[in-house]
């Protein structure tokens, strides 16, 4: 697998558990990314959590997806912040103008 993100899933750490995952990950990329996408078009703005939360999809597999997301152009921040459950503060995220393209046109 070649490392082209965001297009590829990412990985970091050189012990190759990473890189296992990212493959492992690969080939559902493209149907969570759409529901990621989703979620923040029902909701209009969230965190990825709060996202996650509406989804039905586990944390660890949607939330990276906002980061490739962020990097592809489709999701941008609104330069809010909430608290997530664990105290932490989280961007809160919204679709760009592309991003809303894509999901009309899926």
């Amino acid at each position: 697998m070649t490392n082209s993100y965001p297009e590829n899933p990412g990985a970091k750490g050189p012990d190759g558990t990473s890189q296992e995952a990212a493959k492992a990950i690969a080939a559902n990329v493209s149907h969570l990314r759409r529901a990621a996408m989703a979620a923040l078009a029902r909701l209009g703005e969230a965190t990825p959590l709060e996202a996650v939360a509406i989804t039905g999809v586990s944390r660890e597999s949607l939330q990276p997806r906002f980061s490739e997301l962020r990097a592809m152009g489709l999701v941008e921040p609104t330069g809010a912040r909430r608290r997530n459950p664990s105290g932490k503060r989280a961007s809160v995220l919204r679709l760009t103008k592309r991003g809303q393209e894509v999901i009309a046109n899926d």
